[in-house]
């Protein structure tokens, strides 16, 4: 089987990596298309995948619009080259309606509910895996599965974390620190959209720093006066650190849902909710805010618990427990498919197998 698979963000990279892995592992050959956003190609070619870039991402409305004939145009072209039995992707426009054109089947895994992005992929898309705790109703192409799109990567089946992350961090084994993540904003999905404001940045800093060592991730440049905090490292280490982290404080809805995941209490802090983080929070893992009030307040709350990080583990066990391996899942369903879509709809607990 030949497989094409968009990537529109790093964390998609990490998304199909697992399920990658193990379909080339099976004969299968695999090929990853991408826009350069911010780490797509060097986790592509850490985790030492086939890959062809359609150039830089595009921030303006013009440049998007732009974007989606150019990049339409590219996709078109690779696929006729490429000759893909199934294309895969996180919503990509591009990959549907190119498969589409061609005929050729094309399954969407989204977790958003991003509907100015859904809207132009759905119509050309013949199945949608969702969370099942995705709040939004996709018709008849939606198939629930009970996971997040992190537990596909971090799933304790798939992922160890490496102990040895603070000699890359310069810090002593066992030491505190905390990860806090900034986005840019440039996003569609991120029009009208607000987090932590500079000055609840700079409290939060000054707090944190007190007690620990203090990491920042960002999606775009940081002012001087926060540079000096830039993470530096390896993007492929990031899940180790965010897994030995004391905590994780950001405006990035998937690092703090892999956060969570991985056992480190995270505090979501984004005017646009999330139903994956929505939904760890009846874990303890996740604690989300729509804005910056009373964030400072929960961080103090948080770090003064002695069995802060002991109580979100076993918050995590019990979130295991109740989910399933998304990754063994998507093994079996791309496998089958479309048997196994007929499968999914007659008996979705079928998927229980996948534990």
């Amino acid at each position: 089987m030949k497989i094409l698979i968009d990537i529109g963000h790093p964390g998609h990279v990490h998304l199909f990596r697992p399920f990658v892995d193990e379909m080339i592992s099976k004969g299968n050959e695999v090929l990853f298309t991408c826009r350069e956003k911010e780490f797509e190609i060097e986790l592509l070619k850490a985790a030492g995948f086939t890959y062809k870039s359609f150039g830089n991402h595009f921030k303006t409305k013009t440049g998007k619009i732009y974007g989606l004939l150019k990049f339409n145009l590219i996709m078109f072209f690779t696929c006729l080259n490429f000759k893909p039995d199934i294309l895969l992707s996180h919503g990509s426009i591009y990959a549907a309606q190119v498969s589409f054109l061609l005929g050729k089947p094309h399954i969407s895994l989204e977790d958003s509910g991003n509907w100015e992005q859904m809207k132009l992929y759905l119509p050309f898309t013949k199945h949608v895996l969702t969370p099942n705790v995705l709040k939004e109703d996709l018709g008849d192409k939606q198939i629930r599965y009970k996971g997040y799109h992190e537990l596909a990567y971090l799933h304790p089946r798939i992922f160890t974390p490496d102990e040895k992350i603070n000699e890359l961090l310069g810090i002593e084994k066992g030491d505190a620190y905390a990860v806090l993540r900034f986005v840019s904003w440039n996003a569609t999905h991120d029009k009208g959209q607000g987090g932590l404001s500079e000055e609840q940045k700079s409290n939060l800093i000054l707090e944190l720093e007190a007690r620990m060592k203090v990491f920042i991730s960002s999606e775009g440049e940081l002012p001087g006066k926060f540079q000096k905090y830039q993470i530096k490292i390896p993007p492929e280490k990031m899940h180790d650190v965010l897994a030995f982290a004391t905590i994780f404080i950001g405006e990035g809805a998937t690092m703090a849902s892999e956060s969570g995941v991985l056992g480190t209490p995270a505090i979501y802090v984004n005017s646009l909710e999330r139903c994956y983080n929505e939904d760890q929070e009846r874990y303890g893992t996740v604690f989300n805010f729509r804005n910056g009030i009373g964030v400072l307040e929960k961080v103090r709350e948080l770090i003064e618990n002695p069995q802060l990080k002991s109580n979100t583990r076993a918050g995590r066990d019990k979130m295991l427990k109740d989910k399933i391996d998304v990754s063994k899942f998507l093994v079996w369903f791309v496998e089958n498919y479309p048997q196994s879509a007929k499968i999914m709809k007659e008996n979705p607990e079928y998927q229980y197998r996948f534990k």
